[in-house]
C-alpha cells in the first residue's frame, strides 16, 4: 500500500502531460549516434597518438581505401611519393619470389645440394662454393625478363611528377628497364648492374656485359687483375652494406605518401624504413597478404596492417591483391589508365 497521497483526476492528467516526452525526429537520432561514434573514434585516435605514439591524431585520408588514396593524390598534396618494393612486383614477369611455400626460390633449391636454402646467398659459402650461385644467376639474369605493370606504374608516377624515389629490395634491375634512372632508385640489396672483385686489396669493377658473358659461358667469373672471384654488387648475408642503411636523408621526413608493394617486410633494415615517415604520412600496402609486424614500441613502429589499428589510425590502407591489379585499380581511379599504352613498349 502506497504512502503517496492520491491526486485529483485533473491534476493527475496535467502531471502525465508534463512527464510525457515530445516525439523526436528519427533522423536526429541517427545523426546524433553518428556524431557520438565519430567523437569516440576521435578520442581513441588522440589517446593512441598521445600515449603510445601510434600515428597521427589528425585524419589524413577521407577514407581508408584505395579510392581515398587516389583522392589524396589528386588533391595536389602528393609531390614526394616514396615506393618500397620487393620480389612480389616481379613475379608476374616470371621471376619467383623468395619465400612462397611451393613456388619461391628457397623452396626449389634441392638441385644445388645446399646445406640450407639461404646458403646460396651467404658470403662465406659463396667464397668456398660459388658454383650454385652462378648457376642460379644464369636462370635469373637481367635481360631475360620484361618489367611488369607495377614497374611501369612507378615510371608513370615519375612522369606525372609525383615520385621522389623508389626503394627496392630486388636485384633484377627491372626498375631500370622500365625507365627509372640512378637518382630515382635506392637498390637496398644491391644490383647486378655492376660487379666487383671480392678481394679487399683489388676491388676491380666490372660492368653488366662482362658479367653476363662470364655467366653464360659457364665460367666462374674471376678478376682479370688478381684472379679472385668477382661477385655482382648484390648484398649477401654476412656482408656489411645495403643502401637501406644509407637512405637519402630527406626522403622519409619529406614523404607525403608511402606506397609499399610486393614485400613481406621481414628483412631488416629495409622493413624498418616504413616507420621513418612522419606520423601523419599515409601508407598504402599493395600485396597478396598483410605484411609487417605490430609493435607498440614507438621506436619500432613497423605497424599496422592489423585490422584493429587500421580502424583506429587515419593513414594506413591495405589493398589485398596482386601488385599489378592494385596498380591498375589505382591508375584507373586516378584517371591514368590510358597512360599505360604510352609508357609500355
Amino acid at each position: 500500500m502506497s504512502d503517496a497521497p492520491e491526486l485529483p483526476k485533473e491534476e493527475e492528467e496535467e502531471r502525465e502531460e508534463e512527464l510525457t516526452p515530445e516525439p523526436e525526429d528519427q533522423s536526429d537520432d541517427s545523426s546524433g549516434e553518428e556524431a557520438a561514434g565519430n567523437t569516440e573514434m576521435d578520442f581513441l585516435r588522440n589517446l593512441f597518438s598521445s600515449t603510445l605514439g601510434l600515428g597521427s591524431a589528425d585524419k589524413v585520408l577521407d577514407e581508408l581505401t584505395l579510392d581515398g588514396v587516389a583522392q589524396y593524390i589528386k588533391s595536389g598534396k602528393c609531390k614526394n611519393i616514396l615506393c618500397m618494393v620487393g620480389a612480389g612486383i616481379s613475379t608476374s614477369a616470371g621471376i619467383p619470389d623468395f619465400r612462397s611455400p611451393e613456388t619461391g626460390l628457397y623452396a626449389n633449391m634441392q638441385k644445388y645440394n645446399l646445406p640450407y636454402p639461404e646458403a646460396i646467398f651467404q658470403i662465406d659459402y659463396f667464397k668456398k662454393h660459388p658454383e650454385p650461385f652462378f648457376a642460379l644467376a644464369k636462370e635469373l639474369y637481367p635481360g631475360q625478363f620484361k618489367p611488369t605493370i607495377c614497374h611501369y606504374f612507378m615510371k608513370l608516377l615519375k612522369d606525372k611528377g609525383h615520385l621522389r624515389r623508389c626503394y627496392t629490395q630486388n636485384i633484377d634491375t627491372l626498375e631500370r628497364v622500365a625507365g627509372l634512372e640512378g637518382d630515382d632508385l635506392i637498390e637496398a640489396h644491391g644490383t647486378f648492374f655492376t660487379s666487383h672483385c671480392v678481394s679487399f686489396c683489388c676491388r676491380q669493377e666490372y660492368n653488366l656485359d662482362w658479367m653476363r658473358d662470364k655467366i653464360f659461358s659457364e665460367d666462374i667469373p674471376r678478376c682479370d687483375k688478381c684472379s679472385s672471384l668477382v661477385k655482382p654488387d648484390i648484398v649477401f648475408f654476412g656482408e656489411n652494406g645495403g643502401s637501406a642503411c644509407m637512405f637519402e636523408g630527406n626522403d622519409f621526413p619529406r614523404c607525403d605518401l608511402l606506397i609499399i608493394m610486393g614485400t613481406s617486410l621481414q628483412v631488416q633494415p629495409f622493413a624498418g624504413l616504413v616507420g621513418r615517415v612522419s606520423k601523419g604520412c599515409p601508407r598504402l600496402l599493395i600485396n597478396m597478404e598483410k605484411a609487417g609486424q605490430v609493435s607498440l614500441h614507438p621506436r619500432m613502429e613497423v605497424l599496422t596492417w592489423c585490422p584493429f589499428f587500421l580502424f583506429l589510425l587515419s593513414r594506413d590502407v591495405a589493398h589485398i591483391s596482386t601488385c599489378d591489379d592494385g596498380c591498375l585499380a589505382l591508375a584507373e581511379l586516378l584517371g591514368w589508365k590510358a597512360s599505360y599504352t604510352i609508357i609500355r613498349p
